[in-house]
């Protein structure tokens, strides 16, 4: 079975836990030491973020973490090779998320037997049409028997949401607002109510909630209303002002979400 959806069939009351880094930020050779600091950690899925310079999609903050990634010298081939050093070290998930040019010009075949190689289950692609997942990646994808994880916002309509329940497998990535990503220190009641609406609907998938989480307030209220949290620009920025220290800047975002 895929490890994503593995974790989410065995994890019965548990709320999960997934943290996002970039590959290559703050230093080039610490992606393996930072995945299995996490996992030792308790972290239950990781995302892998793959460097570009134009992530829409992204913050100040990851939009940094990419610049100086890009300036380390990491590309896909790099990470593929760093990931697949820890391979048989790593028990859970990992997900990919880069933009669509990068992984077209490495190829969408070998980009899908690249990460089965490399021990991914996984991909999230923002800038990714419905239409192309269909046709053009879904198809490889699925021959490799791997997720892609597709977002949801609150300007999604209902209509778009079932559609994409009704064609995806994984979990659903739930967007906590249609801003780009970033800490913020709580969900205001807007944003509340697009978790009831959502919970309201009963998908087939799981959701995972991301983009704002940084403390106890909004990591509570995304694990009340999903299957668990999503935290990148907080953990991003922890790592690098620990000089890629990935034990440090978890002790530093554990104290900040139980306070």
């Amino acid at each position: 079975m895929n490890k994503i959806n593995s974790l989410f069939a065995n994890r019965g009351d548990k709320k999960l836990l997934s943290l996002y880094f970039c590959a290559g930020a703050p230093t080039l050779n610490a992606t393996g030491d930072v995945i299995l600091t996490m996992q030792r950690r308790g972290i239950d899925m990781i995302e892998v973020g793959v460097p570009f310079s134009d992530p829409m999609a992204d913050g100040p903050v990851i939009q940094d973490a990419a610049t100086k990634a890009l300036r380390n010298g990491m590309n896909l081939k790099t990470l593929f090779a760093q990931l697949q050093s820890i391979k048989e070290q790593v028990q859970i998930p990992l997900i990919l998320m880069g933009y669509l040019n990068p992984i077209m010009q490495y190829g969408i075949d070998h980009f899908c037997q690249s990460c089965v190689e490399s021990g991914v289950s996984g991909m999230i692609i923002p800038d990714l049409p419905f239409k192309d997942y269909q046709e053009v990646i879904k198809p490889v994808a699925d021959r490799y028997d791997l997720r892609v994880i597709m977002l949801i916002t609150p300007e999604t309509s209902e209509e778009r949401i079932r559609f994409i329940d009704d064609n995806t497998d994984g979990f659903i990535y739930m967007v906590s607002s249609a801003a780009i990503t970033g800490a913020q220190k709580s969900f205001d009641e807007a944003k509340q109510d697009y978790f009831r609406r959502i919970n309201a609907m009963n998908l087939r998938n799981p959701r995972m909630i991301g983009f704002g989480i940084s403390n106890k307030q909004t990591l509570q209220s995304a694990q009340q209303n999903a299957a668990g949290a999503i935290i990148g620009s907080k953990f991003v920025t922890l790592l690098d002002e620990e000089k890629g220290n990935a034990d440090k800047a978890l002790d530093r975002l554990f104290e900040a979400l139980n306070s």
